[in-house]
Order: structure tokens, then C-alpha cells, then sequence
């Protein structure tokens, strides 16, 4: 199939107390957090693309742009929805949400890049 622009994917989770905004200091609250939904956000996007890919190959994240629009609370499931909505040679733009069981919580934009996993960790330790 291939990679194709409206391709979507989605991961849910239920959160928990190690997923609150207090549990990662981004704040005092008991409330499901803003860097868990961008890291959930990122895992739709990631999962989705990943079985189209060469072998060897994989993406990383290089631009998140998104507004946490609603608080949820613990006991809650959260899904994250990622769509692929442009494919620019290596680079691979989404539009992503999240919802809880009530409301659309978190929306926007998230970008990764296509690379090769031996080259890309090679540059960042070395040969060794």
C-alpha cells in the first residue's frame, strides 16, 4: 500500500495516576497531562506509518504544534487520532486529536521524519 495522504491510525489508553499533569511536573494537578497526550498524539502517528516503511527504516518526531483544549480525569480513556496529511519526500506532516469519553481534549499538528535507523543512530554515537 504505501504511505497515502488519509491514512489514519489511533491509540487509546486509560489514564492513570503516572499519566497526570502532577505525576510529570507540568503542574500540580490530578489531571491527564499535556506531554502524555503529545507522546500518545505522536504514538497514532508513528504506529500508523510504521508497517508501510522499508525494513530497516523507521520516523522520528521533529515538530509538535498542539493546543491541550480540555482537562481529563483519571479513570478516564483518552484515544489519540493521527491523519496523514502530506508526504514531502522524508517528511510527513499529520493532523492529530485527542478525545476522552466526554470531548475532543487536544488537536494539531505533528511532523516526523523518515530515516534509516543504523545511519541515524551512526550519527548520533558514532561507529563505535
Amino acid at each position: 500500500m504505501g504511505l497515502e495522504v488519509g491514512m489514519r491510525g489511533e491509540v487509546s489508553l486509560v489514564v492513570g495516576e503516572e499519566q497526570t499533569a502532577m505525576a510529570f511536573g507540568a503542574g500540580g494537578v490530578r489531571v491527564f497531562g499535556t506531554p502524555v497526550m503529545i507522546g500518545l498524539m505522536e504514538n497514532a502517528a508513528w504506529r500508523m506509518v510504521q508497517p508501510e516503511l522499508a525494513e530497516g527504516e523507521t520516523t522520528v518526531g521533529t515538530l509538535v504544534n498542539v493546543r491541550h483544549l480540555a482537562a481529563t480525569p483519571v479513570g478516564d480513556t483518552v484515544i489519540a487520532t493521527a491523519e496523514l496529511v502530506e508526504v514531502d519526500g522524508r517528511r510527513l506532516v499529520f493532523h492529530v486529536t485527542a478525545r476522552d469519553s466526554r470531548q475532543l481534549i487536544g488537536e494539531g499538528t505533528h511532523e516526523r521524519a523518515r530515516v534509516l535507523l543504523d545511519r541515524f543512530l551512526a550519527r548520533l554515537y558514532g561507529d563505535k
